[in-house]
């Protein structure tokens, strides 16, 4: 049988890390929870319920931290949530069985159900929300731009039907909290990797992915919710591009004394 190490990424997330590191062990052979410097009860929580605990700190970056933990686990077949994610009951017992049967290299993929304000969305741009979080650490690793990464494969995928459950936000300000803090590092990602700042992106593509998510996905079907998650989008996408602009504007960081002439 194949082991499989879970592995969780986690700051100030005592409401949640119980259930997540739960989930994870009805089909994992062991739970690794990263924490970043929790001033909570995060790591006593997540200790409790069986998972080894290590603390990394000051936090890297979303990809770094989170490839900072596959490279911790035991076993190089990793299972990968963050910690508002549960592993449903009926995609453990597809893990389980895919380990009595051998998982198959590079990894694999399932949908998230995403909880919104109470409820589980039908449409927009939450649905179907693939992602690919079984994988072989062999030939897998977590890249992607900060704060969005993602599992790269050198191949595509297996599909799995089972659901990850997903509670994204808590409330609204904290939606609106998550909005400036991701925008904010996906602006500085960008601008580091020299994407230069247009006025055709601020016009157009917020626009683009409030109809996207509320017509194209039919978020329409979630009546206000649906409406309320295409505005948030919007909101991000503008949020993301003004502060592009912004970044530009900033004077380059100084170089450091004597750096000049050194290799």
């Amino acid at each position: 049988m194949t082991a499989v190490s879970g592995c969780v990424i986690a700051f100030q997330e005592e409401e949640h890390i119980a259930a997540c590191v739960r989930s994870l062990l009805s089909c994992c052979d062991e739970v690794v929870v990263v924490d970043s410097g929790s001033t909570d009860r995060t790591r006593e929580i997540a200790a409790e319920q069986g998972a080894r605990v290590i603390v990394h700190a000051p936090f890297p970056g979303h990809r770094e931290q989170k490839q900072y933990a596959v490279e911790c686990a035991a076993h190089d077949w990793v299972l990968s949530l963050d910690a508002d994610e549960r592993v449903t009951p009926e995609l453990a017992e597809r893990i389980r069985a895919l380990k009595h049967e051998g998982l198959v290299p590079p990894g694999y993929e399932m949908p998230r159900r995403n909880h919104y304000l109470g409820r589980v969305v039908r449409g927009g741009i939450f649905v179907p929300d693939r992602k690919v979080r079984l994988f072989d650490r062999r030939v897998a690793h977590w890249g992607g731009r900060n704060p969005h990464d993602k599992v790269v494969l050198p191949a595509p995928p297996h599909r799995l039907s089972e659901p990850i459950e997903h509670f994204s936000y808590r409330d609204l300000r904290d939606h609106l909290r998550t909005i400036d803090r991701f925008t904010a590092i996906a602006a500085r990602e960008l601008r580091a990797e020299g994407r230069r700042f247009s006025w055709l992106d601020l016009a157009l593509r917020p626009s683009a992915v409030f109809l996207k998510s509320l017509f194209l996905k039919l978020g329409v079907r979630d009546g206000w919710r649906g409406v309320l998650i295409a505005a948030m989008a919007f909101w991000y996408d503008w949020l993301k591009y003004w502060r592009l602009r912004r970044e530009w504007r900033r004077p380059p960081p100084a170089a450091a004394p004597g750096a000049e002439g050194v290799a």
